[in-house]
């Protein structure tokens, strides 16, 4: 299985009754996974925060609960995690967090340990799939021995990777009967400074877990050398090394054991710490007073490797492992047909300043387009937006505007929203709206009209939701029409007033939408000028000076039909 299908199985088998989550990568899965066993409901939430807060609600009825996410969907959790941390739980609830090392998906590398550590709450980090689903199980244990939310913290290799996993049967947690308990659940401060107490001994409860736990493993050999490690980096450790040393294999990340550690330590000459990202266990045994090398040799960016490893060693690297330099680069790009280039040259075309947000979408500010000029997190770019333009005033308002899709709007674009009518900035807002959560490989939100299973489901209408926040001026475009995306953008930023363009066309790649007869170059009429080229479509490139389409990729939207000035691309048959 991969990782993220076992953390289902998990699920499955921990008796587990409701998933909440929003699809992030390389999380997405587990809630796709969990979605197919019939015992658990299982929903997409239009963010990180209501998922965590619809899994306290099921956890406070009596019923394990869990919401999984990406690590920057954990910045959006965080404010009833910090608070779950004094609440507790009544039925078992688990936050799971991927982490993206080297950043494949991301827009940061943040490091999610740092949450555990702050909010006091545990967290478990498996090693590959098998771990992966058993700490499912062992994370409920502890969630309702301990009365506190785990968080499991997978990582891109784990999540994706494959190994082999043991099935067993599902365990049947009954439903307990509702008490009311006030003082426990109700965080106003006089509850709130009795419960805090609370969470610094259980803090000490399970810094002596981890001193016992088989979570906690330790590998001794005969060598001199000591490595701790957790996750995928005890993977690495192992192919490099066997049992030529002494391992101390951590699944139980916080709090980090005390004890274990020292006795470990005493029966090695030489330790290491050998960890991805921050110095985290390192930092602990600094604090601790147990001497080792780890940040000194190994980097605190990016992913590591078993050639990291041996490289910081000073090993040989064995042949054809090497692969730093001989894959060449390829640039992720919008698709061909995809809904958002005609607008988003639109944007270029006019010299606009354009502030991003995250989705497929970012993929604008790319070469040749160039068409964005910020992306920071999630429903930034309405925020920010509005603040740019109360900073530049009619200067700014009269050539700015932000893109932002319809699944982010959902996620955390309305409250900008609101903001931008509330405050008044003369702002434009562009949603763009292709009918699906499109980076994340294509789940459905709440403007779709269908859940997760696919059935249907209400679907939030953007314009009557633009329009009841105080946005009178909204409008709706075809991005694969020029001219109608040019007027819009263009009179729109006109105004004086905050508007809305909602730039509507279902994503190329799904199912149901389908390809129109590819466009052709006719080669007399065609002149060399590369104007097709601006829009930077995989479908269209340039052999023997001459526009070329090639038609296994294109899906006949017409879009650079439209830029050709001497009518030397044709529409194909239809």
């Amino acid at each position: 299985m991969l990782g993220n299908e076992a953390i289902a199985r998990g699920l499955y088998e921990a008796g587990v009754k409701l998933v909440s989550s929003y699809p992030g990568t390389p999380s997405t899965e587990i809630t796709e996974f969990a979605a197919k066993y019939d015992e658990i409901y299982c929903e997409w939430a239009p963010n990180e925060k209501v998922a965590t807060e619809v899994a306290f609600g099921a956890s406070l009825r009596g019923i394990r609960s869990a919401c999984a996410m990406k690590h920057v969907g954990l910045n959006v959790a965080a404010d009833p995690l910090f608070t779950l941390s004094y609440t507790g739980v009544t039925g078992g609830m688990v936050l799971f967090v991927a982490d993206d090392p080297a950043m494949h998906s991301s827009q940061n590398e943040q490091d999610s340990r740092h949450y555990a550590i702050a909010a006091k709450v545990p967290m478990l980090e498996p090693a590959d799939s098998a771990e992966a689903k058993d700490f499912v199980k062992e994370a409920y244990r502890i969630s309702e021995e301990y009365d506190t939310p785990v968080i499991i913290r997978m990582c891109t290799r784990i999540a994706h990777s494959q190994s082999s996993v043991e099935l067993c049967e599902r365990e049947e947690i009954p439903l307990a009967p509702y008490e009311k308990n006030p003082q426990k659940y109700i965080m106003a401060p006089a509850n709130a400074i009795k419960r805090h107490p609370f969470v610094e001994e259980r803090t000490k409860k399970l810094v002596a877990l981890g001193e016992t736990s088989a979570l906690n493993r330790v590998e001794k050999t005969s060598g001199e050398t000591g490595i701790i490690c957790s996750g995928t980096c005890y993977n690495y450790v192992k192919e490099v090394f066997g049992d030529s040393v002494s391992v101390l294999k951590l699944g139980i990340i916080n709090p980090l054991p005390v004890d274990l550690i020292k006795d470990f330590a005493a029966g090695v000459k030489k330790l290491y710490v050998i960890e991805e990202l921050d110095p985290i266990i390192e930092t602990h045994l600094n604090n601790i007073g147990v001497k080792c090398i780890g940040k000194e040799m190994f980097s605190i960016l990016g992913e590591f490797n078993q050639n990291t490893i041996r490289r910081a060693f000073g090993l040989s690297i064995p042949e054809n492992t090497a692969t730093d330099n001989a894959v060449p680069v390829r640039p992720p790009v919008m698709c061909a047909g995809c809904p958002h280039r005609g607008l988003f040259y639109t944007l270029a075309k006019h010299k606009i300043t354009a502030l991003g947000d995250i989705g497929c979408y970012t993929l604008g500010s790319a070469a040749p387009l160039f068409a964005l000029d910020s992306t920071l997190c999630m429903g930034a770019s309405v925020s920010g937006l509005h603040g740019f333009n109360k900073a530049g005033g009619a200067e700014s308002e009269k050539k700015t505007v932000c893109v932002i899709g319809d699944s982010t709007f959902m996620h955390s674009g309305i409250t900008g929203l609101v903001n931008i009518a509330y405050n008044a900035s003369n702002s434009t807002v562009i949603i763009l709206d292709n009918s699906i959560t499109g980076m994340t490989g294509h789940q459905q939100n709440p403007t779709t009209g269908y859940n997760i299973k696919g059935e249907p489901a209400a679907a939030v209408n953007l314009e009557k939701l633009c329009r009841s926040i105080g946005i009178e001026r909204v409008r709706v475009v075809d991005p694969y029409n020029l001219k109608e995306c040019e007027d819009a953008v263009i009179e729109e930023l006109a105004v004086e007033a905050p508007s809305v363009i909602i730039s509507r066309r279902p994503c190329m790649l799904l199912k149901y939408v389908k390809a129109k007869p590819p466009v052709t170059v006719n080669e007399d009429k065609c002149v060399g000028c590369k104007m097709c080229m601006k829009i930077g479509c995989p479908a269209i490139s340039i052999k023997n000076k001459k526009a070329h389409i090639d038609f296994t990729q294109c899906v006949g939207c017409d879009v650079c039909t439209q830029m050709c000035r001497v009518n030397a691309i044709e529409k194909g048959e239809r």
